[in-house]
This record gives C-alpha cells, sequence and structure tokens, in this order.
C-alpha cells in the first residue's frame, strides 16, 4: 500500500484597511489578486483558510469590480456562494498560527500598503512560516507585507533577495503616487531587494527560495503556481 496523501492547507491574508489616503476613495483587496489564487489552490486540492486583519467580511477595492478588470476567476468567485459565505467570516489575523500551515498568500489591492506594512501579527506570522522553512508568497501592492519581515539575524529577508511587486510605472499610470503611503519598488530597494519587474501591466512572478512575489494583477495565478510547486 501506498501512503496516502496529506491535503496541503494554505493561508490567504487579505487587508481590512478600505481607506484610499485621503482622496475619498475607497480601496481594499483586488478581487482577481484573490480570486485566481483561490481557485488555483483549491481545484488542486489545497485546503484554503481566509484570514483578514481584522476578521469579517474584508474591503473589496471597487475598481476591482469594473467590467474592465473581469476574468474567469472572478466570474467564478462572483457565482460562488460557498466562497462569498467564507469571505464574510474569515479569521482575525492575531488568531492564526503558523503551525497550522504549510505556506501563507498575501493577495493585494492597495489595502495592504496601509495594514500590513507594519503589522506585528502579520510579520509574525511570515517570520514563523519562513522559520520552519515554509513559503510565503505575495502579489502587487502585498509584496508590503515582506517590508519589515527579518531574519534570525536581524536583517530584512528580502535583502539580496529576487522580488517583485507593483512597479512605480504601474502605480503612476493609475495616478496613485502622490496618494500611497510609499512607492513599493523603492522600499523594496531601499531594504537591499533585488527588485525585479517586466514591462508594466505584464504577468511576472519571482520565487528567490521560500519567498515568492508576483508584480500586479496579471500575476496572480503564476504566483500561485510557483507557491504550489512549493508545497506539493
Amino acid at each position: 500500500m501506498t501512503a496516502q496523501k496529506t491535503t496541503k492547507k494554505v493561508l490567504i491574508v487579505l487587508t481590512s484597511h478600505d481607506d484610499l489616503g485621503n482622496t475619498g476613495e475607497k480601496t481594499g483587496f483586488w478581487v482577481e489578486e484573490f480570486a485566481a489564487p483561490y481557485y488555483a489552490l483549491v481545484d488542486a486540492g489545497v485546503q484554503v483558510t481566509i484570514a483578514s486583519v481584522a476578521g469579517g467580511q474584508p474591503p473589496i477595492d471597487p475598481k476591482s469590480t469594473l467590467e474592465d478588470f473581469q476574468t474567469e476567476a472572478t466570474k467564478r468567485y462572483d457565482a460562488d456562494e460557498e466562497v462569498q459565505a467564507l469571505m464574510a467570516n474569515t479569521a482575525a489575523l492575531a488568531t492564526v498560527n503558523s503551525v497550522d500551515y504549510d505556506a501563507v498568500f498575501y493577495p493585494g489591492g492597495h489595502g495592504p500598503l496601509w495594514d500590513l506594512t507594519d503589522n506585528a501579527d502579520s510579520i509574525s506570522l511570515i517570520e514563523s512560516f519562513l522559520a520552519a522553512n515554509k513559503p510565503v508568497a505575495a502579489v502587487c501592492h502585498a509584496t508590503a507585507a515582506f517590508l519589515n519581515v527579518k531574519d534570525a539575524s536581524g536583517e530584512y529577508v528580502v535583502k539580496g533577495k529576487a522580488v517583485t511587486g507593483f512597479t512605480n510605472g504601474e502605480e503612476d499610470a493609475v495616478q496613485l503616487t502622490a496618494v500611497v503611503p510609499f512607492l513599493l519598488e523603492d522600499e523594496l530597494i531601499k531594504r537591499g531587494a533585488d527588485y525585479q519587474k517586466v514591462a508594466d501591466w505584464n504577468a511576472f512572478a519571482v520565487q528567490d527560495g521560500l519567498l515568492i512575489s508576483g508584480q500586479n494583477p496579471q500575476s496572480s495565478e503564476l504566483a500561485a503556481e510557483k507557491l504550489l510547486a512549493a508545497i506539493v
């Protein structure tokens, strides 16, 4: 008899921040950046748990629901009552423990720039995943969750590592350079990351050791595929 494969478990962590700076507009997580990875994981037989900074229903970036940004994954999400119910009752980030999961994935949207960059629970969570030799993945603005994570020697974990995330050019294209609290590309470089990118709005994901990152919404499924490959 062959040993039965154990079901892999992945934690998805979402932002709870919904104010787009002082613009009076709303932000949150980008639907495609959740939906594509979520379905890539569940379709591969992975058990997914959804958490958010505050717990409960995380805010959706209203722009990500516009027709221009719809994909097969977002349409599936919109019609999926089961995942909608899970989304309405996400676990609070402070209550989750890395020992219960094989990996963690952070979807983007502008929200993470505000509430995941300095979040002590998130930083501790990522540090514990890495210390246990488990992969951590993020896409687009959610790579900000890596910025202040350090290794056992006190160095930033992105230092010397190939990492990507939303580019300065992409931020400029959506006219939010003056609104965001910082430019992700600049901050990754400041921390010594080997920041990599391709032309704006093209799919690109990179893995360096346990760190997996995707550049933009177009890269969410690529990042999820790299995460899947790292845990099978």
